[in-house]
């Protein structure tokens, strides 16, 4: 038998074995040195930052949310206000199903309708949050039976937080005006204004009013808390702390007894009233009617309480004194009045014969004086104690409108007045270029008589009313009208004084200032359109009366209140300051839908007056004062 013998190549096996292991060595030789470069670069080079990053996940940084400013009234009487209370709030991005959750959390603490509403409304305007509260203000039997139910609601928690609280509501909520939650428009423009980091932590911050305008002053700075935490993230110690700083406190111009006063003569009636200091220009009532409860904001509102305000015929969102536009009535002739004697258009001693009507050179239409048959002879004192529209309808005529609309200007109609919240909406005061401008339309004589008797274009504020008031109050100086009086510094309580801005002294001749001044006295004496309202008064005040036309009369017809729906009729204005010798208060009065001035808003005027000067709470609202005048006269006063 032949066996095959296999001859192998024993020194060639050997050098590719050699071959083999070299290569194979020179493999695991390349991958520890780039094992240990790797581990050079995150050891050695990399070592501050992964340290850092270590510590970052060991010590959690927390905000600590300051304590907002508080604001008072002149006289120390808080309007705003915080307190302590525990929520019940739902982290969206940890709840699988929010709805469920929150029908569980109904079975142990009560939830209203109301409160699921507000809290979806909460998700779709703050998605960003990382917290929302579903019910506040809990009780302690609430928190109790939450806590032993815990386990069963990840995702949701109880957190004491500190809430806002208007004790005044309607009365000032026009003027303090609300926070509420932040959302996304409010942290776009935190950013924009490189103010995001002091929020952190906020949920609140203010919206209008008060709270808005003075947001940086009430929000006070942020605190910071080093905490260190476990690996389940839980804090074990508090490494550091950097203690937060409250807001400053506000104390407001505003009289709350005078406001207080100012409602309680309006009743149940819709209108504003502006009342300044003529010697500062610190607001001391700002009232508009109706008001609101800006508690309702704060937490965010119901869909039920924001139907029932937005779509309300009163509108009581609406701040009629810094943003009801209304023609002034014969609130303007004043103004007209001294435009007359500065401008050389008129004397004191001039006078025409008034036969009830007043018609332009050649146009076939009569301008209607609001008393039928005219006032006989007229000169410009009686032109204001009576009110003779026939006097203005000619004096417009011979002044033109560029001349009213740049003498009367320097009176702050048709202007904003700076006032120190955010809002102000600037009126109308026309002219033959903004006619061009608006309607490229030119301007008409006819357009003059309207304007001369407060009425066609004109548009003015209660607000504007009582800042050209003030200035005929004391003789030509406008002050910069402002509510915030005194700021108090939240660490060590030194108050500071805002000091008055004088923004101008009108240049007037005392002697054209002394006639005018001496009329607005008279038209609260008998024979003037405001005796009534100044029986028995213990002082003197001045004033004018205004009506202000809501709907226009064809020509030939009268105005007759009962044929027109109530929302329809008139407004009643007055404008007036008291003492008259040495003023210590200005004030606009508006009251819609209402009639005369004379009948219903100098009344209000004068509760207010006798409240300030001699401390005399009011006795009637104007329906029961009214009783007791003439209502059935009316006049374009």
């Amino acid at each position: 038998m032949k066996h095959n013998v296999e001859l192998r190549d024993h020194p060639a096996e050997l050098r590719k074995f050699r071959l083999r292991l070299g290569i194979s060595a020179g493999f695991v030789v390349i991958f520890f040195m780039l094992l240990y470069a790797r581990f050079y670069y995150l050891q050695v080079a990399q070592q501050d930052h992964y340290h850092t990053l270590a510590e970052a996940n060991r010590i959690s940084i927390l905000p600590i949310v300051p304590n907002r400013g508080l604001i008072y009234d002149r006289n120390g009487k808080v309007l705003a206000q915080n307190y302590s209370a525990y929520a019940l709030e739902i982290v969206p991005s940890k709840v699988a199903d929010i709805e469920s959750t929150i029908d569980e959390l109904a079975t142990i603490i009560e939830i209203t309708p109301t409160d699921r509403q507000r809290f979806k409304k909460l998700m779709k305007e703050s998605k960003r949050f990382k917290s929302l509260p579903l019910r506040n203000r809990l009780t302690d039997v609430e928190i109790a039976t939450f806590a032993t139910n815990r386990y069963r609601f990840p995702g949701v928690e109880i957190k004491a937080r500190v809430f806002r609280q208007y004790p005044e509501k309607e009365m000032v909520s026009h003027v303090i005006g609300y926070i509420s939650r932040i959302n996304d428009r409010d942290l776009e423009q935190l950013e924009q204004n490189e103010e995001l980091n002091n929020y952190r932590g906020s949920q609140y911050i203010g919206k209008i009013g008060i709270e808005q305008s003075y947001e940086k002053q009430l929000h006070g700075i942020t605190g910071f808390e080093e905490v260190e935490t476990d690996a389940a993230g839980r804090s074990i110690r508090v490494l550091s702390r950097t203690p937060p700083v409250s807001g400053n406190n506000l104390i407001l111009s505003l009289d709350l007894g005078l406001q207080d006063a100012a409602e309680k003569a309006f009743g149940d009636r819709r209108g504003a009233l502006v009342a300044l200091d003529p010697n500062n220009g610190e607001v001391l009532a700002f009232v508009s009617k109706p008001g609101y409860d800006n508690n309702l904001f704060i937490g965010g509102i119901d869909q039920e309480n924001w139907n029932l305000l937005n779509n309300s015929i009163d509108r009581p969102l609406n701040n009629r004194a810094l943003r009801g536009v209304y023609p002034p009535g014969s609130t303007f002739k004043p103004f007209m009045a001294l435009a007359a004697l500065e401008l050389g258009k008129r004397t004191a001693e001039y006078s025409i014969n008034d036969p009830g009507y007043f018609s332009l050179p050649g146009v076939d239409r009569r301008y209607r004086d609001w008393k039928p048959g005219g006032h006989g002879r007229v000169n410009l004192h009686k032109s204001l104690v009576v009110s003779c529209d026939t006097y203005y309808y000619g004096l417009a005529n011979d002044l033109g409108i560029d001349n009213i609309h740049s003498f009367i200007g320097q009176f702050g109609l048709g202007k904003k007045t700076g006032i120190d919240i955010e809002g102000e909406v600037s009126g109308l005061l026309p002219s033959a270029e903004w006619k061009m401008k608006q309607f490229k339309q030119k301007w008409y004589a006819g357009d003059t008589i309207s304007v001369a008797i407060g009425q066609g274009y004109n548009l003015t504020t209660p607000l504007q009313l009582a800042f050209a008031t003030m200035i005929i109050a004391n003789n030509g100086k406008a002050y910069l009208p402002r509510l915030v009086k005194q700021i108090q510094n939240s660490q060590t309580g030194t108050i500071e004084e805002i000091p008055p801005k004088l923004l101008k002294k009108l240049k007037l001749k005392p002697h054209n200032l002394e006639v005018v001044k001496n009329a607005l006295v008279d038209v609260t004496r008998p024979g003037g359109t405001a005796a009534k309202a100044a029986i028995n008064a213990a002082y003197t005040f001045a004033g004018k009366t205004g009506t202000s036309q809501v709907i226009g009369i064809k020509q030939g017809e009268r105005y007759n209140e009962k044929s027109i729906n109530e929302r329809h009729r008139d407004h009643a204005m007055f404008i007036a300051y008291a003492p008259a010798e040495d003023p210590k208060i200005a004030l606009a009065v508006l009251i819609e839908n209402t009639g005369t001035g004379g009948s219903t808003a100098a009344p209000v005027a004068r509760q207010v007056f006798d409240y300030f000067l001699l401390g005399q709470q009011p006795e009637a609202t104007i329906a029961q004062f009214s009783e007791a005048v003439d209502n059935h006269e009316h006049e374009h006063l």
